[in-house]
This record gives structure tokens, C-alpha cells and sequence, in this order.
């Protein structure tokens, strides 16, 4: 297996990670594991549909009923063999 290092985390981060760590009864480096998988497993499934994303993030809001609006047919393109 691979490992990385991680430089420059600043103490809060730092101390987050442990209580979450510990409120899982894990190791600080497997719940960064278990972040990592989570994070990027997500990632395929966010892809899948934007429009469905977007709607399910503000579906607590509600909606918004637009009127139609009456549109005019397309004008006839012009005869350009004249």
C-alpha cells in the first residue's frame, strides 16, 4: 500500500480530526482513510446528473412557479438561391 504525508495542517484541522477519530473509536490516520474514500467515492455519483444535484441541494427552499411565456413561431429562414 501507498502513504502520504501530509505537511503544513494546521493545528485546528488537526485537532478536528481527532475528536472525529475518536467519537468513530478509530486512529486518526484510519479516519482519514475512511474521509478519503467517502470523499472520493461521492465524486462518481455527483457527476451523474448536475440538474438533480442542483435541485435536490434546494428542494428545503422550495419551489418557484414561473409564468409561460406566449412565444411567436420562428421567422422562415432567408432564400439565399435568389
Amino acid at each position: 500500500m501507498a502513504s502520504i504525508t501530509i505537511r503544513n495542517l494546521d493545528e485546528e484541522l488537526k485537532s478536528r480530526l481527532r475528536v472525529r477519530a475518536a467519537e468513530q473509536g478509530r486512529s486518526m490516520e484510519e479516519e482519514a482513510r475512511e474521509i478519503l474514500r467517502a470523499a472520493l467515492s461521492r465524486r462518481g455519483r455527483r457527476r451523474a446528473n448536475l440538474a438533480s444535484s442542483i435541485r435536490q441541494r434546494f428542494a428545503k427552499l422550495g419551489g418557484v412557479e414561473l409564468p409561460t411565456i406566449q412565444r411567436d413561431l420562428p421567422r422562415e429562414p432567408p432564400d439565399l438561391d435568389a
